[in-house]
């Protein structure tokens, strides 16, 4: 069997979003197809439209190859360049790789996760959101995603620019918590989302602060370039610390895990290698107790390749998203549906499910679209920027 194409194709959904209303959101999605008559699709979601040129050029490197040799393909693709990694590299390597599992898995006749040791388990844990930009929104988003069935929520509830911290916000975001763990009660976990936004010393007082209300972990509290930064924060807060969605490939990981600063890692699958990367980067932190959560705010694909290495990784906890109704009107196949807070295993060969070619055709890219970064809150800067 040979590679015969290989194609990014951009696309775009628009979405209501609470509190931020209808909001448009670009994707890119890569197609393989071979000389058997396969197709495998993956994801390389990453912002920049640009990743799509770099699926297709890499296309051309590897048209003719086999694509059952994910791991030879893989290879070539990462020494390329010279100059390695970086997000746009990455994505595009990523998608590639999660399609080529796909076609691996159609041709033997087995779901991916049967390629990656087998299932370990029947239902896969998942979150929704707290988030709202003031108290009773905020309650008002937990309590729509509780009333689905949901057991756990995470929630960003800093409304600050910059990295430090105004007492107004500081205090903004304790309420919205206290709020919504009362009204949630103790049954329901609560996690704290940061986006990297504060500097070490105001991560500390934040967290000591919100430590009341029994955070389940406390994630990216500063940002992501300064690993010793983190360490300062994790050896001085109650919390466990959640990082790793702005990390690639196991090598950013072997610098993270043996700092003993976090506790929860979450690299994505669309971002930083493909499925067989993750699950070595989850390896990687099983030997050193720490748990797996991949990160997930993207597309269908970026999901389903997230829970085939949910259901046969060991040291999996929760997995992040998917819970969109719109992912099963882009695919074909069946796409899991969240109940009572789980995702079933997927199931059929490959990924197990398609995007729908009529989907992709009638949701083309869009240039005005929302940006994929956090939202940057509403109160000034102390640093009298508005980079975040």
């Amino acid at each position: 069997m040979k590679i015969t194409s290989v194609k990014a194709i951009p696309a775009s959904h628009t979405t209501t979003r609470p509190g931020m209303g209808t909001v448009a959101r670009n994707y890119v999605f890569v197609k393989i197809e071979t000389d058997d008559g396969l197709t495998g699709w993956g994801e390389a979601t990453c912002g920049p439209l640009s990743v799509a040129t770099m699926v297709d050029e890499f296309g051309e490197v590897i048209t003719g190859q086999n694509p059952m040799e994910i791991e030879k393909l893989w290879q070539t693709l990462y020494h390329h360049f010279h100059v390695r990694g970086g997000i746009v590299q990455m994505s595009a390597i990523s998608g590639i790789e999660i399609a080529l599992w796909d076609i691996k898995g159609q041709a033997l006749g087995v779901p991916v996760y049967e390629l990656l040791g087998g299932k370990i388990r029947d239902k896969i844990w998942t979150y929704g959101r707290w988030d709202g930009l003031t108290p009773g929104a905020a309650v008002d988003n937990a309590m729509f995603h509780v009333e689905q069935g949901l057991t756990a929520l995470k929630g960003d509830p800093f409304e600050h620019r910059g990295i430090f911290i105004d007492k107004a916000s500081e205090d903004l975001a304790v309420a919205k918590m206290r709020a919504v763990r009362e009204a949630v009660g103790d049954e329901v976990e609560l996690f704290v989302e940061v986006h990297g936004r504060l500097a070490p010393s105001d991560a500390i007082r934040v967290a000591n602060r919100l430590e009341e209300f029994r955070p389940f972990f406390y994630e990216e509290p500063v940002p992501p370039q300064n690993l010793e930064a983190l360490k300062k924060v994790s050896d001085n807060v109650n919390i466990p610390i959640a990082t790793g969605e702005r990390l690639l490939t196991k090598f950013d990981f072997a610098d993270l895990l043996p700092l003993q600063a976090v506790d929860l890692i979450q690299p994505d699958v669309v971002q930083a290698g493909g499925i067989l990367e993750l699950k070595k980067i989850a390896a990687m932190a099983e030997a050193y107790y720490v748990g797996f959560q991949p990160h997930n705010p993207y597309g269908p694909f970026c999901t389903i390749a997230a829970l085939h290495l949910d259901a046969s990784t060991p040291n999996f906890l929760i997995q992040e998203g998917g819970i969109h109704p719109w992912f099963q009107d882009a695919t074909t196949g069946d796409f899991p549906v969240q109940k009572d807070g789980y995702f079933g295993v997927p199931t059929g060969n490959g990924l197990g499910v398609a995007m729908d070619d009529d989907w992709l055709q009638a949701n083309p890219w869009k240039d005005d679209a929302y940006p994929w970064r956090p939202n940057l809150g509403a109160n000034p800067s102390r640093q009298d920027v508005f980079w975040s």
